[in-house]
């Protein structure tokens, strides 16, 4: 069975979290060359009967789609981790699970998180799409962009809006889901729903009977019913880190945990590497607006976070975007993957060249990091005035936000 990669989402609700905010974060482990984009997509309505190309199938599409924000490999349709204009986060896990992932072509769990967004207003309604296009569908098929080995997984997601959050683990069609509002949360590439189920697949239970996973008898555990035999159910690192803040819980707080390698969250391994992370931070007063930190760039230790606001007229990015090879794609013809075209946006590029100096000249690397933490600090101090401030926001200002940030710091690297 292939391994999940050891990716890490959390959240944390007030009082945990500071000043009435719910703090959101997410650290994608993908293999180490694979680039992420990050992209915006306006909302839309779709005439009836029209379909949606998903990464590997077709289906009906929705009469209309929210606006939405996503950190995505830039060879499939899905989404890693993002949000929408309503304030729904959604991230997702690859699972190691007594069942295998079917290979079959269906949807992938990075499917889901964009189907979910872009449907769901608040996170239960992206829950109860997730879970109706899961059993409609079903989910399969290679997670990397590998011709040569099929990797393919069970997900788990972190779906948050203002007001509450739920972790949905799925098996297959079946599924369980725990709703959280108070406290600090994670989950990682293992199972964590226990014996607290808020809602669940109506034939989940006697499923595990007909297996001969559960007897029916004991308390009807999740995690023990559907982990690997071989799975230590270790919590895990971002869990930890987070319960171990002694001070409530902000944005910085966040960015910090996603850094840290010591600790396991930040991941650069052999096989894996952070690819992208995404910090979010949605205010419980629904006056101020969420604001959505994403770095588009390789280890969160070496990259910048920078903001991005809905507002109606979003400049787009094209600079932080992978090119597109259309329906000469790779990805899109049957065999899949026989080549790997070069997927490399210019931010990546121009980040290629930070991430080499920090690594190499530790006198040169040391000023560089202390420069882009320094750009890091203007846009959230920039921020924090918006989230404070009493007056409504002005959409012209923050519309080239994260056009605004990537445009300085590819200049920067240059």
């Amino acid at each position: 069975m292939p391994v999940a990669p050891p990716s890490c989402c959390l959240v944390a609700f007030p009082p945990r979290a500071k000043d009435g905010l719910v703090v959101f974060g997410k650290n994608s482990a993908r293999p180490r060359d694979e680039v992420q984009e990050v992209v915006y997509f306006s909302a839309a309505n779709h005439e009836p009967e029209s379909k949606v190309e998903c990464t590997y199938i077709s289906i009906d599409q929705a009469p209309r789609t929210h606006a939405i924000v996503i950190s995505r490999p830039a060879w499939l349709w899905g989404a890693e981790m993002g949000a929408n204009e309503h304030g729904v986060c959604i991230a997702n896990e690859a699972m190691n699970t007594r069942e295998p992932a079917p290979e079959t072509e269906a949807l992938l769990g990075m499917d889901l998180v964009r189907l979910g967004l872009e449907r769901g207003s608040t996170a239960k309604e992206a829950l109860d799409v997730i879970v109706a296009l899961l059993e409609e569908h079903g989910q399969g098929g290679n997670y990397y962009e590998d011709a040569d080995a099929c990797h393919s997984f069970q997900s788990a997601y972190l779906i948050v809006d203002r007001e509450e959050a739920w972790v949905l683990e799925t098996i297959g069609k079946y599924w369980a889901a725990e709703k959280i509002t108070e406290g600090v949360r994670c989950i990682c590439n293992q199972l964590s729903l226990t014996t607290k189920i808020d809602a669940e697949h109506p034939e989940l239970r006697s499923y595990a009977q007909s297996q001969g996973w559960w007897t029916g008898e004991d308390e009807f555990n999740f995690s023990e019913v559907f982990s690997p035999a071989d799975d230590h159910l270790d919590c895990c690192a971002g869990k930890d880190s987070l319960e171990k803040q002694e001070e409530s819980i902000t944005v910085q707080t966040m960015i910090d945990i996603l850094r840290d390698k010591a600790s396991g969250v930040c991941i650069d391994s052999e096989s894996f590497l952070t690819t992208a992370s995404v910090v979010s931070v949605l205010p419980q007063n629904t006056s101020s607006p969420c604001i959505h930190y994403f770095t588009g760039t390789p280890d969160p230790s070496r990259s910048i976070f920078k903001p991005f606001i809905f507002v109606d007229d979003v400049k787009l990015v094209p600079k932080a975007q992978s090119p597109c090879f259309g329906d000469d794609d790779p990805a899109k013809k049957e065999p899949r993957f026989q080549e790997k075209p070069d997927r490399r946006h210019e931010l990546y590029k121009a980040h290629e060249w930070a991430r080499a100096v920090i690594a190499g000249d530790q006198e040169q690397g040391r000023k560089l990091r202390k420069t882009m933490l320094q750009l890091e600090r203007q846009g959230l101090e920039a921020m924090e005035e918006i989230l404070t401030s009493a007056g409504p926001l002005d959409p012209a200002e923050v519309g080239d936000l994260f056009y605004d940030c990537v445009d300085t710091e590819i200049k920067f690297f240059k």
